[in-house]
């Protein structure tokens, strides 16, 4: 059987931007119990700390992506803490809580770093987008410094 190439083009490329679209949403539902609070929060930041050391080495579109993800990722941190998550292997803090404001204003700053990243490379600012992962990376440290075991 022969197709005409405009219609199967169409096609495929309609399949081909629905997958994209699909792909580039952020589905992040809040987790139920304490429990999967914990084990969401660890399997984030592990895949964090995976993107941020990979970070450096990205360009063009994959560096977009990484950043992309980042901010998404630090956007549901707060979401990931609920009062009284500090369950089975959770290095949490009672100061997350107790200081609830600083400790989302870090996720902020890592949102904001992230943005800066999303720009920096989507304009092909090497500087700007070294930048915006030192500045994650600081955002990192300075949560775990004061609301991590």
């Amino acid at each position: 059987m022969i197709f005409p190439k405009f219609p199967v083009l169409a096609v495929a490329g309609l399949l081909a931007f629905g997958t994209v679209a699909a792909l580039a949403q952020d589905a992040f539902t809040p987790p139920a119990t304490p429990e999967e609070a914990v084990a969401l929060r660890q399997n984030l930041m592990k895949e964090d700390g995976g993107i941020l050391r990979s970070a450096g080495n990205l360009t063009g579109a994959e560096a977009v992506a990484a950043m992309t993800k980042l901010r998404d990722n630090y956007s549901h941190i707060p979401a990931l803490f609920p009062e009284g998550s500090i369950v089975g292997e959770s290095e949490a803090l009672p100061a997350i809580w107790e200081n609830f404001d600083a400790f989302t204003a870090i996720a902020d700053a890592g949102v904001a770093a992230a943005e800066s990243g999303i720009a920096a490379a989507e304009a092909g600012d090497a500087a700007a987008y070294a930048a915006a992962i030192q500045a994650l990376g600081g955002t990192c440290g300075q949560c775990h410094q004061q609301f991590r075991s």
